[in-house]
Parts: C-alpha cells; sequence; structure tokens
C-alpha cells in the first residue's frame, strides 16, 4: 500500500490496533523521550501525543518502532521482501554485467530504471499556513529535547532537502537539527555526507547555500531520506520505487527548492558558508553515548509553512535497541542485492544492534579459495558508506548472520586470534569516539570460516554437531508419546 501522508499512515496504524493516543498533558522536555523508549524497547506502538506543551501540535513518535511496522511502512508484508524487489530492479541477468566495471556501470542508470518519477504540483496540504519573517517561530513546533545532558532540544526525524550548486543535482538526508532560537538551527553535517559537500561547493562558488527541510509526508520517503543511497541516486526516485508511485513536490516559498506536498510542516531556510559555525551538541546519540560538542553549520529560517492541523514527527536515539535499529534493518534488506552485485560470493549480511550500524558487520560467503574472506572484508569496506565500518566478521553460508549468538560461536571457534585478524586504517564514523584521531582510526577483520591447508591449517577440521534428520522425524512424529 502507498501511504499518501503521515495521517494515512497513522490511520492505517490505528486501525491495525497498534497506535496509542495519550491525551494526558506531557513535555517535549525529556519526559516524551522517557515514556517513548519504555514502549520501543518493549516492541509497543506507536505513540500519538495530542497535549504537547500546551500547544496545538501533536507528536507522533514510533513510527518504525517495530520491524512489522517498518514493513508496513514500505508496503511489505516482510522486510526480507525489499531484497527481491531491489534485484527485480537491478535485473542483472538484462544487464549482462559480467565484468567488475560492467558492473559498477549499473549503478547510476539505477535512477533511469525508477518507473514512478516525483510529480509537481501547484497547491499542497503542506502549504495551507504560510510564515515568513517575524512570524517564523521555531519554538512554537513541539521539538523534543531527548536526554538529559543535550544542549537543547533537536529535531530528529527531518527530510533535509538541498541542491548541487553548479550540477543543480538534488539531495536529501537526514541529519539532526540543534534549535538554537526562533529561527536558527544547527546542521549537523559530517563529511562524508552530501549536503557537506553541497555547502563546500557552495563556499567555493561564493553562495549561499538553500535548504528546505520536510517533517512527515509519506513514511517510504521519511526512510529514504535515511537510506544510504549511492551517488547520484535522487531520494524521491527512491521513495517512488518504494511506494510504487511518485511522490508530490511543490516549490517551497522562499527557496529554489523542491519539497514534498504531503508533508507536515517546512522549514525554509539558507546556510551562508562564509558565516562562522556554531557550537553544537552535546547529543544522545544512536550509539548510546553522548556525542560531545562540536561546531556545524548555521541554517537560517527564512519561512516555515504547515499544515493547519499540523503533526509534528520525531523520533529518538539512544542506547540500542532503539526505533533506528528497526530501519537499519530495511536498509540491510534493499542493499543486499547491490553488494551481491560487486560481491557475488556474498550470501547474507547482518548489522547487529550493539554494533549499531557501523561499528559491527556479519556477512557469510561462499567461501571458494584461501583468503576468501579478507577479499570480501575489504571490499565492503570499499562501498559507500559501509566504509565507516569498524569490525567485519566472516563466516561460511551456512551460518545466520541474523542471529549473534550463533555468529560468535561459530567465529570464536574457528579462529586463532593472530593468524585469522588483519587490522588497517581508514576513516571511521564521525560519532566513533574511540577512534585514535576524528574520523579516522583502525579497522578489523575476521576471518571466521572454516580454514583451508594453504591459510596455514594442517590438522583435521571438525564437523558441527547435528542430529540426523531421521531422528528428528521420529520425535516429531512421536512428540506427543513422550508426555513431555
Amino acid at each position: 500500500m502507498a501511504y499518501e501522508n503521515l495521517r494515512e499512515f497513522l490511520t492505517d496504524i490505528e486501525n491495525k490496533g497498534e497506535l496509542r493516543r495519550i491525551a494526558a498533558p506531557v513535555s517535549s522536555d525529556l519526559e516524551i523521550t522517557e515514556i517513548a523508549d519504555r514502549v520501543v524497547k518493549a516492541g509497543g506502538p506507536t505513540l500519538l501525543f495530542e497535549n504537547v506543551d500546551g500547544g496545538d501540535i501533536p507528536v507522533a513518535i514510533g513510527l518504525f518502532g517495530t520491524r512489522e511496522r517498518t514493513a508496513m511502512a514500505l508496503g511489505v508484508e516482510e522486510l526480507d521482501e525489499l531484497s527481491l524487489a531491489m534485484q527485480d530492479l537491478l535485473d542483472l541477468t538484462k544487464t549482462k554485467a559480467v565484468s567488475f566495471m560492467d558492473k559498477l556501470s549499473v549503478l547510476p542508470k539505477l535512477a533511469q530504471l525508477a518507473s514512478f518519477p516525483p510529480k509537481m504540483v501547484k497547491k499542497a496540504p503542506v502549504q495551507e499556513v504560510v510564515l515568513t519573517g517575524d512570524e517564523v517561530d521555531l519554538t512554537k513546533i513541539p521539538v523534543l529535547r531527548t536526554w538529559p545532558l543535550d544542549a537543547g532540544p533537536f529535531v530528529t526525524l527531518p527530510m533535509v532537502i538541498t541542491k548541487d550548486p553548479e550540477t543543480g543535482e538534488r539531495n536529501m538526508g537526514m541529519y539532526r537539527m540543534q534549535v538554537y532560537d526562533k529561527n536558527t538551527t544547527a546542521m549537523h553535517w559530517h563529511r562524508h555526507k552530501t549536503g557537506a559537500r553541497h555547502l563546500e561547493k557552495a563556499k567555493q562558488m561564493g553562495k549561499k547555500l538553500e535548504v528546505a527541510v520536510a517533517l512527515g509526508g509519506d513514511p517510504a520517503t521519511i526512510y529514504s531520506a535515511s537510506a544510504p543511497l549511492p551517488d547520484g541516486i535522487d531520494e524521491f526516485l527512491f521513495a517512488g520505487f518504494l511506494r510504487k508511485k511518485g511522490v508530490n513536490l511543490i516549490k517551497g516559498k522562499t527557496v529554489d527548492l523542491e519539497v514534498p506536498a504531503e508533508a507536515e510542516i517546512i522549514i525554509e531556510g539558507y546556510i551562508d558558508p562564509e558565516e562562522p559555525w556554531r557550537r553544537e551538541g552535546p547529543f544522545g546519540d544512536h550509539t548510546g553515548f553522548y556525542s560531545l560538542a562540536d561546531d556545524y553549520p548555521v541554517l537560517h529560517v527564512t519561512a516555515i509553512t504547515r499544515r493547519q492541523d499540523a503533526i509534528y514527527p520525531a523520533t529518538i536515539v539512544g542506547k540500542p535497541i532503539m526505533e533506528d535499529f528497526w530501519l537499519g534493518q530495511a536498509t540491510e534488506r534493499l542493499f543486499l542485492p547491490l553488494f551481491r552485485m560487486i560481491l557475488p560470493e556474498v550470501v547474507d549480511y547482518h548489522m547487529p544492534a550493539a554494533g549499531v550500524f557501523h561499528n559491527l558487520v556479519f556477512v557469510s560467503i561462499d567461501k571458494k579459495y584461501p583468503g576468501h574472506a579478507f577479499k570480501v572484508g575489504s571490499g565492503m569496506l570499499g562501498m559507500g558508506l559501509m566504509m565507516l565500518g569498524k569490525v567485519i566478521v566472516v563466516v561460511d553460508a551456512d551460518v545466520n548472520v541474523s542471529d549473534p549468538e550463533e555468529v560468535w560461536w561459530v567465529a570464536l571457534n574457528n579462529i586463532d586470534p593472530e593468524r585469522d585478524a588483519r587490522f588497517m586504517p581508514g576513516p571511521l564514523d564521525v560519532l566513533d569516539h574511540a577512534s585514535r584521531e576524528f574520523t579516522y582510526g583502525t579497522k578489523m577483520i575476521i576471518d571466521g570460516t572454516k580454514k583451508w591447508p594453504e591459510e596455514g591449517f594442517t590438522r583435521e577440521w571438525p564437523e558441527k554437531i547435528n542430529m540426523s534428520q531421521e531422528i528428528k522425524d521420529l520425535v516429531n512424529k512421536r512428540w506427543q508419546e513422550y508426555g513431555i
């Protein structure tokens, strides 16, 4: 099902008994976080707080709070269906991509394969109310302060839209925004992000960079802002692919940018690359630790447009498992075919919750030769934002990488630490507080596969303990007989 907007999704969630409306007055300062954290960690429902700080804008949180709701948001019964959809999009058999370079050449064609491009409209619900000049006041939006040491309230589920000032190529990403006052926020652009590249290019060209921030909209578009898409893939095209229906866009009121017509709220503005950056943070981050204060660009708000009855969507991050883990699960399934396109020996991969995405990656492979595990581990570190991975554990094809206990059981039984671990320098996530330098440190690949003689193992390799299928079938048949 392609949801038109956030409220359609909320209605469907409520019809399925997965929404709780909270009429009691609550505070956007920490209280909502504590409630939502308990509910998400218990696998509970989406929450709609209808009386926040005495204002007229409700807060929706936990939209993607379970695996099932995340699948529902993306129009599938189960997240594994996303792998099949992406495989259909790639259609590798028709590309006849046989060499490495041929396979790489498929990536730019993904945008051309999109069958549901965005559609421009002239009138939109998100522009029912238009506030400019002195009317702009971000403090009237119930932006949450999520953890006690946070430097202030942070917008946590934004779709941040910019254009390359030279080529006009559009980008949409999800970057947190600390609200400083009624008309300025921070823009948390890491150096690896496309938005940061757009700002640097604007500086070189002596221009200000226009920015639009969409809050709410259909859930597939919200998800697409968080997806680490290859360069050149328009997030609105990708959302159309997920929805099987194009996203309606409308021109902003004070910026030359297209924004989702069905969003709840749009924040328009600009960043002056010549302006000194401003201190942002600390912020209780998805690592489960506070990211430390640092300097980031300042967004100056020129307009706020909104629905008359706008809903503010939010999420919280912190010690896993949180809502962002389920968004990460969707990303895993979607990008598995892309990994296989470059590394066809990959069977599956998984980023467990404890690894908070970049710290730990499990990958199973169809091992064909000595050293194969290190080849795959190195290859994965060269693929897009997987470059930020810190520890990659490679196991054989029969290991279920979605089960961390099974992976560690097999890998720890299979490794000699000196022989089977390799260290290398490389880029790390901005939020990695343990790295030797900011965004730079050491990575480790662990070969947890069965060892071959050429890899220095000359003894007999034991078999895993498994009961015969004949006895399993017998016991299954007689189970009621046993009276257990």
